[in-house]
């Protein structure tokens, strides 16, 4: 039992200890006056913290690293960009001039993955073309998931009427076919490579909105967040500065896979005709042109890019995946 405090102390006076425990002088609960309790007291910080946080990243950093298949994703990943963003400086092709004289020539020295019916050269087209899918696709699942994270964090801080509004919402726009939806916004307005952000984005957000919700039910009832509401934290402070940080992991995990999906989605509307214009080369433009001729026997307008996006789907869900086991605190390493 520690030491007896002074019986002469009177109400309201700090607490002194005797001298002999080498404890500093230390108020007690009862000398914390009536107000709000300062808000300095919940937020993280000091040396031993970040120590902590730094751990933590360590431990998942390695984690994350001892996965092969996420070396492997992140192998494929590397590859696609600089195939897709380098590989046009260093195999320079004309993308933008018909040759017909030049059409549907086979994989040559001249041209490696022979040309299409265009008279354009196959090899240097599907580098272009991994540009515009890969760009539309990381955009798209970047905004899905800012719009998605903060429509679920608000509706689950908000609570009552405005949550059950909200995701009533996210339940009708749930109903609809998604493949419908995509197909009818295509029609309805002229396609370009923002539009179909935009398009792409709309359609993606449903899922991380719903996700995050679930996590921020959670979250909103650990004790620093009820701390930052008994020190008159606002809605917007507490969704910014605690929900979302938290669920950063389930976040990150989600946004890959939306980033996949994304380029699935653009694939699929480029094959049936309502994606970019064909100024505007995609690996799904490129797969539907190609499925026209496979029967006459030119296999490297097809192959080719199906083969690419097959492996930047696999690259983002390999990552996923892998992110997914990192940051699960259950199956890192102790």
């Amino acid at each position: 039992m520690g030491p007896a405090p002074d019986p002469g102390r009177q109400a309201g006076e700090p607490l002194a200890w005797t001298e002999d425990t080498g404890l500093p002088d230390k108020p007690g609960p009862s000398d914390i006056g009536p107000g709000p309790l300062p808000e300095v007291a919940f937020e993280a910080g000091g040396t031993a913290e970040d120590a902590k946080r730094t751990s933590l990243f360590r431990l998942t950093l390695a984690t994350f690293l001892e996965n092969k298949l996420a070396i492997a994703g992140l192998g494929m990943l590397v590859f696609l960009v600089l195939f897709s963003f380098v590989g046009p400086h260093l195999y320079v092709t004309d993308q933008k001039t018909l040759n017909p004289a030049f059409s549907n020539y086979g994989p040559s020295a001249g041209h490696l993955l022979g040309t299409d019916g265009e008279g354009f050269d196959v090899l240097g087209r599907l580098m272009v073309a991994g540009q515009s899918s890969i760009e539309i696709g990381v955009a798209a699942g970047l905004c899905a998931a800012v719009f998605g994270t903060l429509y679920g964090a608000v509706s689950a801080v908000a609570g009552g009427l405005v949550d059950a509004v909200m995701m009533r919402i996210v339940d009708a726009l749930y109903s609809l076919p998604t493949l419908f939806l995509l197909i009818l916004l295509s029609a309805i307005f002229s396609p370009n490579l923002p539009l179909m952000i935009v398009v792409l984005s709309f359609i993606a957000w449903l899922g991380p909105a719903r996700l995050v919700r679930g996590e921020a039910l959670t979250l909103r009832t650990r004790e620093y967040v009820q701390a930052v509401r008994v020190a008159g934290g606002t809605q917007v402070r507490i969704v910014l500065r605690h929900i979302v940080p938290n669920a950063i992991g389930t976040i990150m995990v989600n946004t890959s896979f939306l980033i996949a999906d994304a380029i699935l989605a653009l694939a699929s509307l480029s094959f049936l005709g309502l994606g970019l214009p064909d100024t505007v080369p995609t690996w799904g433009g490129m797969l539907s042109n190609g499925v026209t001729v496979i029967y006459d026997g030119y296999w490297w307008q097809l192959y080719p890019a199906g083969v690419a996006i097959v492996l930047t789907v696999v690259a983002f869900n390999f990552i996923g995946d892998a992110l997914r086991d990192s940051l699960d605190v259950r199956l890192q390493r102790r």
